[in-house]
């Protein structure tokens, strides 16, 4: 049985993923969505990046759990991609959803130029926060309006240090198992440092004709291809 870790990107909790966990648990496996320190349900929790890093070590290991896929989508794949390495034997695979992934000294913002103005700004106005997401921003994802109120009705705040603290990483990530999983509607390509990842034996890539969001825009198809990367192994 393979046990599912789920962490859903900014501004998102556990709450993220509940059309995604009937699947995965009637395929008869373990799905443990995961709210970040600071976020959801969890508001008001202090946290660095390494938080969120300890956040997912710690519930793996709290629930003594072996076989693990790991599954980071968006800004936490960041985090994701730290915890992976950590948990050693445990881990099966590690799945990225349209995310950025952690080099080793460097931050969410500083792994994007273009956006790091703009999230700077936000968290001055915002009391150290990332403002949390509009419709606006959703638009063009393949999601339906209803779906737009949800993931905007439940974002909250997004705690600003675990943006700006670097990754750290004590060996290249590409020695990871790895799937990547790309959504086409934000973008045709993965960045150049997944790239560059993809090149090597233990990293694979799949498309996915949906936006940002798949847990919300496509739950069914983002579940299957979760299952098809765990019994990849």
């Amino acid at each position: 049985m393979t046990e599912f870790v789920l962490v859903a990107g900014a501004w998102l909790g556990s709450w993220a993923w509940d059309d995604v966990v009937p699947a995965l648990r009637g395929a008869g496996h373990g799905a443990h969505p995961l709210t970040l320190s600071g976020l959801a349900d969890r508001q008001g929790v202090p946290a660095g990046q390494q938080t969120h890093v300890q956040d997912i070590v710690g519930e793996i290991e709290r629930r003594d759990l072996r076989d693990v896929v790991l599954v980071g989508h968006s800004y936490s794949g960041i985090p994701a991609g730290q915890a992976a390495e950590r948990i050693g034997d445990r881990l099966a695979r590690v799945v990225f959803v349209d995310s950025n992934v952690p080099a080793d000294g460097e931050s969410f913002v500083s792994a994007w130029p273009d956006g790091r103005a703009m999230v700077e700004k936000s968290m001055a106005e915002n009391g150290g926060f990332w403002a949390p997401l509009t419709e606006a921003d959703c638009t063009g994802q393949d999601l339906t309006d209803q779906q737009i109120a949800r993931i905007v009705g439940g974002a909250t705040p997004h705690p600003g240090a675990t943006l700006t603290e670097p990754a750290v990483l004590a060996r290249p990530l590409g020695q990871l198992p790895a799937t990547y999983v790309k959504c086409l509607l934000d973008g045709a390509q993965p960045s150049g440092d997944v790239v560059e990842l993809l090149t090597g034996e233990r990293w694979r890539l799949v498309e996915m004709d949906t936006g940002h969001w798949p847990m919300f825009s496509r739950p069914r198809e983002l579940a299957g291809v979760l299952l098809e990367a765990a019994a990849k192994g």
